[in-house]
């Protein structure tokens, strides 16, 4: 790995504002998504529903204390620990605006809403780029040790790393603010290596997104877990009502033990689909097609000879995926694939039998 400094409000070599959704916009709206990381088929009936009653009651200002009070329940964290936000990505602003730090410091490759939030708040961000020769895993001594702020996906998007909990942990100094982003972590069986709940690590702050396994990008809703003091901070530099009452029945609904049980099924079911699609990605290997393995998120990240070409391809074949050049670590040889369901791994696989053979001709 090697570490870089990204200087400045833009990046010219990759474009960090540029994420999956913008795949399956206007001329892509008709395609088969293999481009965004949320779930198939959701938001379910039952969560719906939830959402549906809580429009009642639109015209009394949100009231968050029940959401926040089961999403600590849920965590078995006092509910000072908890922040609601306007998903995820509402959370790395606040953080950006709310900590002061001297010498942020980025993992790549990752999702890259972090380190924009970061320079849009005037910091100068130092990348640390985990190479494909080390699986994209986190490696002893990694991350400078001046840095006073680092932040780390866990599991990683787009790489779908998984990094022991352990490793991450160590990162832990006095001093330094530990932002885990585990917006992926509930589609990990048993969420092994999720540092979520723990408070015996200083400096620790993770955040939650509800976004993926039910299906509510449009609604926007996530947290942060986080000492008190953090959580102070934050919510000093956050809007006034910044969650919605719907999103906030929804975040309430998804901490019961039903959801629980639920996003635990859904989570095993992902790794069967994975290992379908990873199956299915090996034949490809005499193509020079790449998987970077063990994946462990609900997508996988591989390597192929002519991608742009093969994303084109895949595209008028129906297909939208994900492209890699955006992410800092990676090319334009990189894709990212969303896990589905077999029957549509399956077609995509035939897709992309078509794409390859276009391409490589």
């Amino acid at each position: 790995m090697h570490t870089d400094r990204a200087h400045g409000p833009t990046d010219r070599a990759h474009d960090l504002r540029h994420h999956g959704d913008a795949e399956v916009r206007d001329d892509g709206a008709l395609l088969i998504d293999l481009a965004v990381n949320v779930r198939a088929d959701t938001p379910p009936a039952w969560l719906r529903e939830r959402i549906a009653d809580s429009l009642t009651g639109l015209a009394a200002y949100p009231d968050g204390r029940a959401a926040r009070a089961a999403v600590a329940a849920r965590h078995g964290l006092p509910v000072e620990h908890v922040l609601l936000t306007a998903g995820a990505a509402e959370a790395f602003v606040l953080l950006a605006r709310a900590l002061k730090v001297r010498q942020p410091v980025v993992v790549h490759p990752q999702f890259t809403e972090p380190e924009a939030a970061l320079r849009d708040a005037g910091h100068s961000v130092e990348r640390v780029l985990l190479r494909e020769a080390d699986g994209f895993r986190l490696t002893p001594g990694a991350v400078p040790e001046d840095a006073d702020l680092v932040l780390v996906g866990n599991p990683t998007n787009p790489t779908s790393v998984l990094h022991p909990a352990a490793a991450i942990a160590r990162l832990a100094r006095p001093g330094r603010t530990l932002v885990v982003d585990e917006a992926f972590m509930d589609a990990v069986p048993g969420e092994r290596e999720a540092l979520a709940g723990r408070t015996d690590i200083p400096g620790l702050v993770v955040l939650r997104s509800l976004t993926k396994t039910w299906g509510l990008a449009g609604l926007r809703i996530g947290y942060v877990l986080a000492a008190p003091e953090t959580i102070a901070e934050l919510e000093r530099v956050q809007p006034l009502w910044p969650v919605s009452s719907p999103a906030l029945a929804a975040a309430e609904a998804c901490m019961g033990s039903q959801a629980l049980a639920e996003a635990a099924h859904a989570a095993h079911r992902v790794t069967a689909d994975r290992a379908h699609l990873v199956a299915g990605l090996a034949e490809f290997a005499p193509d020079g097609l790449r998987v970077m393995e063990p994946a462990e998120a609900p997508f996988v990240l591989v390597r192929v000879p002519n991608a742009v070409a093969v994303r084109r391809h895949l595209r008028d074949l129906g297909f939208a995926v994900r492209r890699g050049d955006t992410f800092p670590g990676l090319d334009d040889q990189w894709l990212r694939l969303a896990v589905r369901d077999r029957a549509t791994v399956n077609r995509f696989l035939q897709a992309l039998d078509q794409a390859v053979t276009l391409a490589g001709g």
